[in-house]
């Protein structure tokens, strides 16, 4: 950026975001509210009550989580386990951030929880993913973390896994999820509320080699390990950046292009909502939300405790 364009930004685009994102969050006043809520539900996830015992082959579930997202994994997956009915064996990955304190409340809740270290999956990273061959897929690891959600599942694992995020919630039985769970045979995605990838359609189709599809968001995402072409997926990094720039979407443009073209179990839009504003925020109708953005006041404000009654 020049040194005009940097001067702009800092004196008006800065500022004016800033003040577009106070109005958005509904005010100093809805902020602070959201931000006890917050408080409230970190320190209720310490308490969650132990779900009922059920019978079948527990699921595997996979999250990237650390100390600002711990209690939101402790949520996502309490209010999963207790719709769909099936006992849950969480694959949990440490940001680097995942002290022992915050796992105890995840283990107490999922005993057959396995929780990956950050050591753990930089051994495997470097063993697979050596930086001589793949430098920018590790220099994106190192300062990009939403990338950890494609790799530290996928590097040098085999076999289809379903990758969640962490701000998701629960009010009914995700019959679409266990669905795919029991015979995953393709790639699964939530559908956006806006198609927000970072970079240019043209050059994203050009690097596809397809036409990539509209609003796919990785709130949810399935894939097969085994299928993933890490060279390409360098290649693509580096092409996008070099031509474009970094962004903070360029992992949910990542996966855009690995299924463009493909046949995909997409989760109904209506029913597993991504960014929910009233009035489906306020009545929970739907099986799921995903709280991006600004959808978080109701998120902190008001569903957790919907998700616990429910």
């Amino acid at each position: 950026m020049s040194l005009p364009g940097k001067i702009l930004y800092h004196a008006w685009h800065q500022p004016v975001g800033a003040l577009q994102d106070i109005i958005a969050a509904g005010g100093p006043w809805e902020m602070r509210r959201t931000e006890r809520g917050r408080q409230k539900m970190e320190t209720a996830a310490r308490d969650l009550p132990a779900l009922s015992a059920v019978s079948g082959t527990p699921l595997e579930l996979h999250l990237l989580t650390g100390r600002r997202f711990w209690y939101q994994t402790a949520f996502c997956l309490w209010s999963f386990a207790r719709h769909a009915g099936r006992p849950l064996a969480p694959v949990i990955y440490d940001d680097g951030t995942l002290a022992e304190e915050f796992c105890v409340p995840l283990r107490r809740l999922f005993p057959a929880a396995r929780f990956v270290t950050q050591t753990e999956t930089v051994t495997r990273l470097n063993a697979f993913l050596p930086a001589a061959k793949f430098p920018v897929l590790h220099e994106r690891w190192l300062n990009y973390p939403n990338i950890r959600k494609l790799t530290d599942p996928h590097v040098g694992a085999s076999g289809w896994k379903l990758v969640i995020d962490s701000d998701l919630l629960f009010f009914r039985r995700p019959g679409f999820l266990l669905d795919w769970c029991a015979a995953p045979d393709r790639p699964l995605h939530a559908v956006d509320c806006k198609t927000s990838y970072g970079y240019s359609r043209a050059l994203m189709n050009e690097l596809a080699g397809t036409p990539v599809a509209d609003l796919v968001n990785v709130g949810l995402t399935g894939l097969n390990s085994s299928e993933l072409d890490w060279e390409r997926l360098e290649h693509w990094c580096r092409a996008l950046i070099t031509r474009e720039r970094s962004s903070y979407y360029l992992e949910q443009a990542l996966v855009a292009m690995l299924v463009a073209g493909r046949a995909c179990a997409v989760a109904p839009a209506a029913d597993y909502v991504t960014h929910p504003l009233p009035p489906e925020a306020d009545e929970c109708r739907a099986a799921m939300h995903h709280y991006v953005a600004h959808s978080k006041r109701w998120y902190f404000q008001h569903n957790w405790r919907v998700a616990l009654t429910r």
